[in-house]
């Protein structure tokens, strides 16, 4: 079943290639939505998918790249709207 998440990771998690690690992952998944920086430092997360799918990207959201330091995901589950046709970085 599809589902949606709207996530934010913190930590050290800007200026590490997160928002590009994100997007490689979403890409290899088959997620559609957006990663973008927040300007209190956060990244912000908007992703639609099967559930099972999902959660395998959140595990790669909770471990970031190389350099990441990733303290906390807060993720807010809901239902799928099929908002987003791809992923993009923003």
């Amino acid at each position: 079943m599809k589902k949606y998440i709207h996530a934010y990771i913190s930590g050290i998690v800007q200026g590490v290639g997160f928002r590009y690690f994100a997007y490689k992952w979403a890409k290899r998944l088959g997620i559609s939505g957006y990663v973008r920086n927040l300007r209190d430092g956060r990244v912000e997360v908007e992703a639609e998918g099967e559930e099972d799918v999902l959660r395998e990207f959140i595990k790669k959201l909770e471990e970031g790249p190389l350099g990441a330091v990733v303290e906390r995901v807060e993720v807010i589950w809901g239902e799928c709207k099929n908002r987003f046709m791809d992923f993009e970085i923003r």
